[in-house]
């Protein structure tokens, strides 16, 4: 049941890689821009994108330009929507490998 779900999964990835791609490309685009109007490092870019990303939002980082904060928005809803891809990606694994169990 498990090398079903995993191969399930990975058919589903493979499947929804372009938008997975274009979401991390905006995600990333929007945070180096964001990094460049707040004049942080390349390090502390990536890690606000990522935390900001996965609506963790620990608040050390935090735009004070208001295009910044547009864009950290963005970056916010494009977390979600790439949460809900992978959500839905790994339910339909599951819904395969049990109904292949099932059978």
């Amino acid at each position: 049941m498990r090398r079903l779900f995993f191969a399930t999964l990975f058919q589903q990835v493979s499947i929804l890689w372009p938008i997975f791609s274009g979401i991390l490309v905006i995600m990333v685009g929007s945070g180096i821009v964001i990094g460049q109007i707040e004049g942080w490092r390349i390090g502390e870019t990536f890690y606000f994108t990522f935390i900001t990303g996965l609506t963790i939002g620990y608040g050390d980082l935090a735009p004070k330009h208001t295009v910044a904060r547009m864009l950290a928005l963005l970056i916010g809803l494009s977390g979600i929507v790439l949460t809900g891809l992978v959500a839905a990606a790994s339910v339909q694994a599951l819904n395969a490998a049990g109904r292949d169990k099932a059978s």
